[in-house]
């Protein structure tokens, strides 16, 4: 079942891809993102590690990302939240269909990689959403 948040008369929205029942968390960005987006991923995070999971795989979906429509204190927010819970994430698929995040997610995987050794982020394009599926969805030995 997906979950649909919707703010009337615009186009906002975060979406689950998919519900797991293990400690993986698949979301998508449809159209800019808002703080109230960024606060319902938080949501939807903090939902698995109250679960009891230690550490929580996520998949992002951005290809839908509407940037010049997107709030920079979102974003900024995202940053901090990120940095501050870093110790609960596990592998992490960016799913996309962009040179500047294929860019970017190996210099982001590069500081990552070093704060939470055994941990991956990787970019996928879309049409590789199978893949990224199965890479947040593996069980770590």
């Amino acid at each position: 079942m997906c979950i649909f948040i919707k703010q009337f008369n615009q186009n906002r929205m975060i979406e689950k891809i998919k519900t797991f029942n293990e400690n993986t968390l698949a979301i998508e960005v449809i159209g800019s993102f808002t703080e109230t987006d960024e606060k319902l991923a938080q949501t939807f995070f903090k939902q698995k590690i109250d679960e009891g999971f230690e550490y929580v795989n996520v998949l992002i979906k951005l290809d839908e990302l509407k940037l010049n429509q997107s709030s920079t204190k979102a974003f900024m927010e995202d940053i901090i939240w990120t940095l501050r819970n870093y110790k609960n994430m596990g592998n992490i698929a960016i799913v996309a269909h962009s040179k500047i995040l294929k860019a970017l997610v190996p210099l982001d995987a590069f500081f990552f990689e070093r704060l939470k050794k055994g941990f991956e982020e990787r970019y996928f394009d879309v049409s590789q959403i199978d893949k990224a599926l199965e890479f947040v969805s593996q069980k770590k030995n």
